[in-house]
């Protein structure tokens, strides 16, 4: 409301007047349970930082203990030049110098300046007397029809798709240190041909996710020219599978995953998951933790105090059990471990008055076997959080890339996400998997395309 809006409804009436200013208030107590009601982990329902109580001063200065071993970069293990300096005269005072006195080597690492290498194939067709036809030897180093090479049609990719950078700066980047010109329409256009040349591969790895023995799960918001479209992400401990979908629903879950999962799948409490059977689910407590923190801030009631505080305390007391799995006896865990499970028992039959105790309770009852599946099986965590960790860097690189403009730049999107973010959990480059995995697919391509037309 601007001075002048307001001083025109102080001039009115004064009952005209009074109404306005009510239907004002009414509004901004709407507003004010609107925020109550937003979740604390979305940026508007964050408390802002100049809000926020300042943090505690550090007892100890940052950096490595006194005594410890100093850390520097090494020595490069090959030297390409050498250069020695000399000095003929002071340079301050400018006198005469004689021979010198000591020497000390230092090196440096730097990239030399690049400039795009140009390859004139020359390919020779052969007449083959068996079949009757001219054949030519396969082509690796790029796509059919395609000017520009797979090393500098993966790379630009491996800064779009992964890393985040814009066309428009990747087309800048080219052109400023390796004079390398080519337009944002025709790199985006390649990247798509390049994706549909590496969908085989991705193919696989959505595969191999159906047969692992842990997968985390998990989904959040895209858009797909303007539209609201989802982001799912499927992972394991080396791999991860991407897919962008209009769907939030199971047909996508069933898709990727079938209508029965053989391992443990670990999610949260989205009802998607909920339509496929599997041989365990481990629902994440950092949702339920978040969930307890939401109602906090709008519910003071005793009922909510005393039975958020026995459900936190149950949580944490679960996974300072699993903390100690090793350590205790066989019959000792298991007798702890049942105990937990009698304990949910007793927390789901209690009766409260308050609304969100009940709706709680009726989440603990739909999942009463899914919370505890981490002790029974190892390497399953009570957290999603592989699956957060893996969706992270999409969710911080969407709003610089803008998502996509067609369905196809979309699933292109997808494959590059998988390859690249499944090369680095295995500890290898994902440009150079990446590479090795198109000139595999080229070459089947080719030798295929050979053999249909022999064929024919």
């Amino acid at each position: 409301m601007t001075r002048d809006e307001a001083i025109a409804i102080l001039e009115l009436p004064s009952e005209q007047a009074i109404e306005f200013i009510m239907a004002l208030g009414e509004k901004a107590e709407k507003f004010d349970q609107l925020r109550g009601e937003i979740s604390p982990t979305c940026p508007s329902g964050m408390t802002p930082v100049y809000l926020k109580n300042p943090g505690k001063k550090r007892k100890k200065k940052p950096g490595q203990k006194k005594g410890h071993p100093g850390t520097a970069r090494k020595n490069p293990d090959k030297i390409d030049h050498q250069k020695e300096h000399t000095l003929q005269s002071c340079p301050q005072c400018h006198s005469q110098l004689r021979k010198p006195i000591r020497s000390y080597k230092r090196y440096i690492v730097d990239i030399p300046p690049v400039t795009p290498e140009v390859t004139e194939h020359t390919i020779y067709g052969y007449w083959c007397p068996t079949c009757k036809k001219t054949v030519y030897p396969p082509i690796t180093e790029a796509l059919p029809n395609s000017t520009l090479g797979l090393k500098i049609l993966i790379m630009t990719a491996w800064l779009h798709y992964w890393v985040g950078m814009s066309v428009r700066n990747i087309v800048k980047l080219l052109g400023t240190f390796w004079a390398f010109d080519v337009s944002p329409g025709g790199l985006t256009q390649a990247w798509i041909n390049l994706a549909d040349t590496l969908k085989p591969v991705y193919d696989d790895i959505g595969k191999m996710i159906k047969n692992t023995a842990v997968l985390n799960a998990d989904e959040t918001g895209w858009r797909i020219n303007g539209f609201t479209h989802w982001l799912w992400c499927f992972t394991a401990n080396k791999l991860c599978y991407f897919v962008i979908d209009q769907s939030r629903g199971s047909p996508v879950v069933k898709r990727v995953l079938g209508n029965f999962f053989k391992g443990v799948l670990i999610c949260d409490f989205w009802g998607a998951y909920n339509k496929i059977s599997t041989l365990a689910k481990q629902r994440c407590f950092y949702h339920l933790l978040t969930e307890l923190e939401k109602v906090d801030k709008s519910n003071k009631s005793d009922d909510w105090r005393k039975f958020r505080k026995k459900l936190c305390r149950l949580l944490m007391d679960a996974v300072r059990l699993n903390t100690r799995k090793t350590e205790l006896a066989s019959a000792i865990f298991t007798r702890r471990k049942m105990r937990l499970y009698s304990r949910l028992r007793q927390l789901n039959i209690s009766s409260r008055k308050d609304k969100d105790v009940n709706r709680i309770i009726k989440r603990l009852i739909r999942h009463k076997e899914e919370f505890f599946t981490f002790l029974e099986y190892d390497e399953v965590s009570p957290y999603n959080n592989h699956a957060e960790q893996q969706i992270r860097k999409p969710v911080i690189t969407r709003k610089i890339s803008q998502q996509n403009r067609s369905d196809r730049a979309a699933h292109a999107h997808a494959i590059f996400m998988s390859l690249f973010r499944s090369a680095e959990l295995q500890g290898l480059n994902p440009v150079e998997k990446t590479l090795m995995n198109a000139k595999t697919q080229l070459l089947q391509y080719q030798v295929k395309k050979i053999s249909l037309k022999l064929a024919a």
